[in-house]
């Protein structure tokens, strides 16, 4: 009967190895976690940008955290060890680039790399925003949904199905900001904060006249600051651009100067906690930008 017993305990275990083997798919990197219906990634993203791409494309089948608090400048920002137990826990960490975000790199040396996706270009000589597009930002999603996929093969066509719903949204998007800066009496865009609009002048031919370099930590010298209230004068403009994270005392010393108005940008990159706890769209910030380029700019509807 001992022997039967014994017998029986072994046939259970190998049943039980044989089902974790073929059900778990095991392969080079190891048993892969089978999908089931009702259980959501856990996705965490470094900031908003990646925040709002992803929930676009994950909908209802991720749960996201988000490092960076809202209120917070994104650019100074520094990973306290909770942080990287999150990351390291996740399914997996969507971030920009580790030019937008130099941090991610401390949290980068405990992964495997299999779990972390750079959604904007990783190596680039040119302006590193490149969502400030809107087809830059859907090259973004792309990337963000393959990712997903990969990591969660049983919903992938949900994922490439809210893939294609943003990039209905992201043409439309492109379509009216061709049409609402088509026309404007100035195409000047002075702005009194870090350049991370390079690429989206270009993209609608404008000339940008930035305060500093690609990063918050750009030198705000005097000198600048002149140039800037010589060119608002020469070219008589009617507006100056800032962003909302940014510190305002500047700004508003152009503004004085010159006698122009003052009106915010949105990088994305850093949100109020307001707008974070409204869930404000990546089109919705993109929508606010356009509107105050055609009021800055003086641009007919």
């Amino acid at each position: 009967m001992k022997k039967l017993f014994i017998l029986f305990v072994l046939l259970i275990a190998v049943g039980g190895i044989c089902w974790w083997y073929f059900a778990g798919e095991v392969g080079p990197q190891g048993p892969v976690k089978p999908s089931i219906d009702g259980e959501k990634l856990h996705v965490v993203v470094s900031g908003y940008v990646p925040y709002s791409l992803t929930r676009e494309i994950a909908g209802e089948q991720a749960e996201l955290t988000m490092l960076v608090p809202a209120g917070t400048e994104a650019h100074s920002f520094e990973p306290t060890p909770g942080a990287i137990i999150a990351v390291e826990k996740a399914d997996l960490f969507v971030y920009v680039s580790q030019q937008v975000e130099p941090w991610v790199k401390d949290i980068l040396q405990g992964l495997s790399g299999e779990n972390a996706l750079a959604s904007g270009p990783v190596d680039t000589e040119d302006d590193p925003h490149v969502w400030m597009t809107p087809y830059g930002a859907l090259s973004m999603a792309q990337r963000i949904e393959k990712a997903l996929s990969k990591t969660d093969p049983a919903h992938k066509n949900y994922y490439k199905q809210n893939l294609r719903q943003f990039e209905k949204q992201i043409q439309q998007l492109h379509a009216d900001f061709l049409d609402g800066l088509s026309q404007c009496k100035s195409r000047d865009l002075v702005h009194v904060g870090h350049l991370a609009f390079g690429n989206l002048a270009d993209t609608y031919q404008l000339n940008l006249k930035a305060l500093s370099g690609t990063s918050h930590q750009g030198e705000h010298s005097v000198l600048k600051l002149t140039g800037l209230v010589r060119f608002v004068r020469k070219n008589q403009l009617h507006a100056v651009f800032t962003e909302e994270m940014v510190s305002p005392q500047l700004a508003h010393t152009v503004a004085e100067e010159t006698h122009v108005h003052i009106l915010p940008l949105y990088t994305i990159e850093d949100v109020s906690k307001e707008d974070f706890e409204k869930g404000v769209s990546y089109e919705t910030y993109m929508r606010r930008n356009l509107k105050n380029l055609q009021e800055g700019l003086q641009c007919q509807a």
